[in-house]
């Protein structure tokens, strides 16, 4: 307990799955946490979930102003934020996503979330992180930023723009003596509601998921909190020599891909 006592911690997409997971466990280990999210069923009973005062905004990542408020917020409730988690992210597959029939609709909104919220939340956020002696910015990838994803050709593109722009801000951070790290967390088949729309229901869900657990060398499924894991030792002091890395925690799934 108290690997990240007493910092202040802003979690994107933390509504649900790894980011909610993500904010549980840094308010368990000592962070105060803003939780945001486009939407959340229930507001209250999110802020109890993930305990320790935990504060719940809501917020469109591919926004600038509602970032630029987030940010104020929490300077002027805190004084200060350690750490960043850009968890916000989706796929959209319910049109066609392999190169030729996917649309520069599809396109443009799977890249404004996950890439362009990334680079908006860091930009907001680096400011203040250096006025207050540093952070740690934890952005979520995937391992989809490593293979082929032709039935998904938005969503990998995305996620590899995460990797690359990650250790661009790593450098410049460091370059720049601001002591804020960023690394990456390249998650593989973890069960989120992420999912859902790719597994479908009832027989075909369970068709489904054994195929994915089948290419998986652990032979199983993810969990979010095998990717919180990770969150709060980026997030934490344990890392402090970390910056630019890109942590895989696919189940062994990209060693045979």
């Amino acid at each position: 307990m108290g690997r990240v006592e007493g910092k202040i911690a802003i979690v994107t997409g933390g509504a649900s799955g790894i980011g909610k997971a993500s904010a549980i466990m840094l308010a368990r280990e000592g962070a105060a946490v803003v939780v945001t999210d486009v939407k959340v069923s229930d507001r209250q009973i999110l802020e109890t979930e993930v305990g320790n005062g935990a504060i719940f905004i809501q917020h469109d990542v591919t926004n600038p102003t509602q970032w630029q408020e987030v940010i104020a917020f929490t300077r002027d409730r805190f004084g200060q934020l350690d750490i960043l988690v850009n968890c916000a992210g989706i796929i959209e597959i319910k049109t066609p996503q392999n190169p030729e029939e996917a649309t520069l609709d599809v396109w443009r909104q799977v890249t404004s979330v996950n890439v362009e919220g990334v680079f908006i939340g860091c930009q907001n956020a680096i400011p203040l992180m250096k006025e207050t002696g540093g952070g740690s910015i934890v952005n979520i990838s995937s391992i989809a930023a490593t293979v082929a994803t032709p039935g998904a050709v938005a969503y990998g593109a995305s996620k590899a723009a995460i990797s690359q722009f990650t250790k661009s801000v790593a450098l410049y951070c460091a370059k720049a003596g601001y002591n804020i790290r960023c690394n990456a967390i390249l998650p593989g088949a973890i069960i989120t509601p992420l999912w859902d729309d790719l597994l479908g229901e009832g027989e075909r869900r369970a068709e489904n998921s054994q195929k994915v657990v089948a290419d998986i060398p652990l032979g199983k499924w993810g969990q979010p909190d095998d990717i919180a894991h990770a969150v709060v030792y980026l997030a934490s002091d344990e890392s402090k020599f970390t910056t630019g890395a890109q942590l895989i925690i696919d189940g062994g799934e990209s060693i045979v891909s």
